[in-house]
């Protein structure tokens, strides 16, 4: 079975105060932890097995979920020293642990209703990311996707990356270990058209700050009822 990856190592910077005592994926939406949203996603779509990347704080995120069972998946631990290795260095220290097959990554800071089954399990290239709306505060957006399907940086409209995506191992070819931003290894696969994409249209936000968290608290809340 396909694996995911969660990243949960940030810091959550502008979410102060709320995660100076508390790593961010740890903050309340609904009633549970952000990332538990994302735990509950993903066995609905099929996904059991999961690594997830601690960081800031990060020995409280097993504390709280453990092995994943109470969720009906299997967590498999990927600590990073306090710093932080950034998006690329996490995913490549986490890659023993992925194995050699495409593999699901969702960042731990969005929430989306993107049903995760209609993921490609095999990518056509060394990636395929789900783009969204830009949202106001990143109004200038990401990427380009064209007519074909393929994903380019230049390009309009652009479109935001939306933090799901399905990599391949290769992607990481001739990496070294330590602190990278995956961005770079995505930009150069684009140039070489080796990243697919599709547009996603439905509910996606990216919980940076303590007004989008309490927002979208609201908004599910309001759903629950």
């Amino acid at each position: 079975p396909m694996k995911a990856m969660i990243l949960a190592a940030g810091r959550g910077e502008r979410l102060r105060p709320l995660t100076d005592h508390r790593p961010k994926p740890l903050l309340p939406v609904a009633g549970q932890p952000l990332i538990v949203h994302h735990l509950i996603a993903l066995h609905a779509a099929g996904w059991t097995d999961l690594v997830i990347n601690t960081g800031h704080l990060g020995e409280q995120l097993p504390a709280v979920l453990g092995d994943g069972r109470a969720w009906g998946v299997r967590i498999v631990w990927s600590p990073e020293p306090p710093d932080a290795l950034e998006t690329g260095g996490g995913i490549f220290q986490a890659l023993p642990l992925l194995g050699p097959e495409p593999f699901l990554v969702i960042n731990g800071d969005v929430w989306s209703d993107y049903p995760f089954a209609r993921l490609p399990r095999v990518p056509v290239g060394l990636a395929h990311l789900v783009l969204v709306d830009n949202p106001p505060q990143h109004a200038q957006g990401d990427f380009f996707l064209a007519e074909n399907g393929m994903v380019t940086e230049q390009g309009e409209p652009k479109l935001t990356f939306s933090g799901i995506s399905v990599l391949r191992p290769e992607l990481f070819a001739g990496c070294t270990a330590g602190r990278f931003p995956l961005g770079p290894l995505l930009r150069q696969a684009m140039a070489t058209g080796q990243v697919s994409g599709e547009f996603y249209r439905g509910d996606w936000r990216d919980i940076g700050t303590p007004e989008r968290l309490a927002a979208l608290d609201h908004d599910l809340n309001g759903t629950r009822r």
